[in-house]
């Protein structure tokens, strides 16, 4: 019986050698193969990210190599805007003597509209607060003209309201449109 006992331990031992044998070469497989398969997983994913960073990338430049020259023509039709509607620019190019000052006025006002409209679309490609810019530029200049023409007499004339307009650039100091030209101007030197 003891001998019987020895030899049902000892093939119990073996059993239980064989199976951790089994488990062992388990583990020593599938642990390496677990290793290879996260780093492939880690691989593919830095991978995939570094070549959608690329593709990100190359969208980006091919973005702005499409939009750039319409951007810096925004840009630079926008400062011309601005020079257009600076009241002293205005008046010297609307200047007609012979006019009465209100119909002078009126002929400014026009002009600023026509040429705020005809760029309106620049707002497409300029900055947000650059476009808000321009178009308080736009109300502080048609403010001015409204501002001299209340100023005057029903006999006035152009030259008197010019002289008017004038005055109130002088005493105004920066004007808005001076000011957007300087913004507008820096934005378009950063897109280079």
């Amino acid at each position: 019986m003891l001998l019987l006992n020895k030899i049902e331990f000892y093939l119990c031992i073996q059993q239980l050698i064989s199976m951790t044998n089994l488990i062992l070469q388990v583990v020593l497989i599938i642990v390496p193969a677990a290793a290879v398969i996260l780093m492939a997983y880690f691989f593919l994913k830095k991978s995939g990210e570094k070549e959608l960073r690329a593709a990100h990338i190359e969208l980006k430049r091919e973005r702005q190599k499409f939009f750039l020259p319409s951007r810096a023509e925004a840009y630079q039709r926008s400062v011309l805007l601005m020079e257009r509607i600076h009241p002293n620019s205005l008046v010297m190019r609307m200047q007609n003597p012979g006019l009465p000052a209100m119909a002078m006025q009126v002929k400014l006002l026009d002009a600023i509209r026509e040429e705020y409209e005809h760029n309106i679309a620049q707002q497409l490609f300029v900055s947000p607060a650059a476009w808000e810019l321009v178009k308080q530029s736009k109300e502080e200049t048609l403010k001015i003209i409204h501002l001299a023409g209340k100023q005057m007499e029903p006999t006035s004339m152009a030259l008197d309201l010019s002289s008017k307009i004038f005055e109130i650039v002088g005493e105004v100091g920066k004007l808005p449109s001076e000011i957007a030209t300087e913004v507008l101007k820096k934005e378009l030197q950063e897109l280079f």
